[in-house]
Formats: structure tokens, sequence, C-alpha cells
């Protein structure tokens, strides 16, 4: 993959002309997000992947907070993931992410704000100890149960119906995540999809090979390398 994060004496890269530019870090899920968008619906843009231990001076004179994922959209900073989704689906309307029933677009935005809580047990897990402790896998493991219950209510392929949608989209970039636990823990803990989510086992096998999501796929081995050293304080960025 070698892809290079700017760092703090770099020199921003002159923008595309007729491109988006985009500000993004490889191995960040949020940023993943909105990637994904882009993908989905084939908007031209230009990446400039950040190094966020090390931000470039001229990130940061351009947008104080240093965060990423970010954008400029004539000539404005735009950030913060699912407001960016949201931004992009609505100037971007083909193909839409959104259901167009209200309803039901303000349920899968519940759906997307309840699954933060899986977001931040799997955090938990990966980075707040030393090594992986057995209660915080439990933590993580229950807090999917109701995604796999959701699922299953909605009685489809995908939380969209037959294709991904935006709940799909927002939700995928920690699922690529949770199979990185087992080469992290040297197979200490393995999630039993097959065994407890069966539902969530056939929708991860063919999110994988989805035309948004694909190319952009990073295997469980290469997402624990950089747990392992972002979490031992080394260079974890430009794996």
């Amino acid at each position: 993959m070698a892809i290079k994060h700017l760092s703090k004496d770099s020199v921003e890269p002159p923008k595309v002309p007729g491109s988006l530019r985009f500000y993004s870090m490889r191995f960040c899920p949020y940023a993943q997000r909105v990637q994904l968008v882009l993908n989905a619906k084939g908007i031209l843009h230009d990446t400039v992947f950040i190094n966020l231990s090390d931000k470039p001076e001229w990130f940061l004179n351009i947008f104080s907070a240093g965060k990423v994922p970010a954008l400029i959209y004539e000539n404005k900073f735009l950030s913060e993931s699912l407001l960016l989704a949201d931004f992009l689906d609505e100037q971007y309307p083909e193909p839409p992410l959104h259901d167009n029933n209200p309803l039901q677009k303000i349920l899968d935005k519940l759906v997307i704000e309840s699954f933060g809580k899986v977001g931040t047990a799997f955090y938990k897990l990966m980075m707040t100890t030393k090594e992986i402790e057995k209660n915080n896998f439990d933590e993580l493991v229950n807090s999917l149960i109701p995604i796999e219950t959701e699922l299953a209510e909605r009685g489809s392929t995908f939380f969209g119906g037959n294709k991904p949608s935006m709940v799909d989209y927002m939700i995928w970039p920690w699922f690529e995540r949770l199979d990185a636990i087992n080469p992290f823990s040297h197979g200490a803990f393995v999630i039993p999809f097959e065994s407890k989510f069966p539902r969530l086992t056939k929708w991860k096998s063919l999110m994988i090979v989805d035309n948004a999501v694909a190319p952009y796929y990073i295997t469980p081995e290469k997402h624990a390398e950089h747990f392992t050293k972002r979490k031992a304080g080394l260079p974890a960025y430009d794996i």
C-alpha cells in the first residue's frame, strides 16, 4: 500500500482542477466513511493523507482543528464524517444513499448513531490497556447483538435493502477492523461471527466485494500492524 502521509515540514500538494480536495488518514475509520461515499458516487477527488502525529503546518494554518476527514468545497472547509456524508449525498444525488422516506431516513440515522457503542467498545479493547482484556472483548461482542438483530428485523441482505445504503457505508469501517482483533491478539480473541452473527457474516462477505468498498479495503493483518505500532508509539501511518 505504501501511502505517504504528509507531516510537519511538508508542502501542500497543488489542487487538481475539477476535483474535490479530500484530507484523510488511511487508517482512520471516520475518513473511510467519507471515502466510501466518494467511491459509491464516483465523485472526482484528490486525496491528501495527513500524519496525525506530526501534522503539517500548512494544514493547521488552513484548518486549526487539524482533524480528518475534511473537504474543501467552493473554498469552504468542511469536516465531521457524518455531516460530510450527508452533504455529499445531497450535492451528488446519484446514486442516492439515504432513503427518500423521511421516517426511514431518521430510523437509519438512529441505527448509525447507536452504532457508536460498537466503535467505542472496539477502541477501548484495542487501545486502553497493554493486553486485550476479556471483559472488554465481551463488551464489544455484546455491542454487536443489536446490529445483528436490526439486520434480521429488516429482513434484507443489506441495511439498505438489496444494495448498500448510507447505513452500510457508515458502519462498515469498524467491521473491516474487527477482523484485526485475531492477528492483533495473536489468535487469543476472535469474534464468533459465524456462530453468533450469521446475518452479519453474510453481510460482511458481500460488503468486502462491493464496488465502493473493495478498492479501499485493508486486510486484517495490515490493520493489526497499524494498531500494534500505534499502541507502541511507533510510526504507524506509512505502512
